[in-house]
């Protein structure tokens, strides 16, 4: 007969396993895709950037409470939902919980093309839920966790949190043009150089593919300090 401590003790190894489980269905390529991101050369400058988003996460998981991450670019299309999608997958692999990311911008215009054509080569599964000029998808990186989803929207939109959450600014323009975020407590600043600039030319999936990597090496080096 097992006594309360054993137990609790079996209880703890069975859920352990079970999370162990749960990780082992993100898809295998983006697992590959994440372990490589770790050998990314990140400059002194932007870790101590990102050491900001490690801190805040850190105390808002001290003290159990929903770490809400709203990404912030301009138009909504490129940096903010690599940005979203990739911090998403990636709180998941590092087994941090509560963590729920969002993306949004000054203003509304549509996910660009090539940035869902970036995840679906990663490996990230895609299903298109409308249509229209600002249609919505859901991505998914695992079998078991919610898909993602991801459609161009003002950072304030009702989709989004309204309160206690952490602004990260991923362009410069966003930045400079939105002084206050309402409803932040935390603002970081954190751009990115726009791949819009190479659309329409041949280098333009190799550069989005390239910003991809970008974030989610950054987000990566912030994540796995946390931990």
């Amino acid at each position: 007969m097992l006594r309360g401590f054993d137990r609790l003790s079996l209880t703890k190894h069975k859920n352990a396993k079970r999370y162990k489980r749960r990780m082992n269905l993100i898809f295998k390529d983006i697992k590959q895709t994440i372990v490589s991101l770790a050998n990314t050369n990140i400059s002194k400058e932007r870790k101590t950037v990102l050491q900001t988003l490690s801190e805040y996460i850190k105390k808002k998981k001290a003290t159990g409470q929903p770490i809400n991450l709203n990404f912030i670019c301009t138009h909504n299309s490129r940096r903010s939902h690599f940005a979203q999608i990739w911090a998403q997958t990636l709180t998941t692999y590092f087994k941090i919980p509560n963590v729920f990311c969002y993306s949004g911008g000054t203003e509304t215009t549509r996910i660009y093309p090539t940035v869902l054509e970036t995840f679906r080569n990663i490996g990230f599964q895609q299903q298109q839920l409308s249509e229209g000029k600002n249609p919505v998808f859901a991505l998914r990186f695992s079998a078991t966790s919610a898909p993602i989803i991801a459609f161009s929207k003002k950072y304030d939109d009702v989709f989004n949190p309204q309160a206690n959450f952490c602004a990260i600014m991923t362009c410069s323009q966003a930045d400079k043009n939105c002084p206050l975020v309402s409803g932040s407590e935390k603002r970081i600043a954190l751009p990115y150089e726009d791949p819009k600039i190479t659309d329409g030319t041949p280098q333009e999936l190799e550069a989005y593919k390239e910003c991809a990597r970008q974030i989610g090496a950054e987000l990566y080096y912030a994540l796995s300090r946390v931990i």
